[in-house]
């Protein structure tokens, strides 16, 4: 069965940096994407940033040059780089993969709090 573990997530003061890992782990045969969502508090889920299997990376207008996606392939695993944090980056941050382990499914990870204010 696969699973997404998440770590990383914590308080911190506008303006510092964060940065949130997640590593999936099972039968694994292909990572198609890996993504990072974040949900603010009573808010619907949102996309942060995602890398294709190409390392084609995607960001939310929102945290473009502030915030870096890197993915390790050989590990499979995906980091985030969360710099400049501002109080609107408050959130649960969730790791999401699609993954083929004989069919494609999509996976999330448990949640990983992220608070940033002063």
């Amino acid at each position: 069965q696969v699973q997404l573990a998440e770590s990383g997530g914590g308080l911190v003061q506008p303006g510092e940096s964060l940065r949130l890992s997640c590593a999936a782990s099972g039968v694994i045969f292909s990572i198609r994407t890996m993504a990072w969502y974040r949900q603010p508090p009573g808010k619907q889920r949102e996309l942060v940033a995602r890398v294709d299997s190409g390392s084609k990376m995607t960001y939310a207008d929102s945290v473009k040059d502030r915030f870096i996606i890197s993915r390790d392939y050989a590990k499979n695993t995906v980091s985030l780089e969360m710099n400049s944090m501002r109080p609107e980056d408050t959130a649960v941050y969730y790791c999401n993969a699609i993954i083929f382990a004989g069919r494609v499914n999509e996976y999330w990870g448990q949640g990983t709090q992220v608070t940033v204010s002063s």
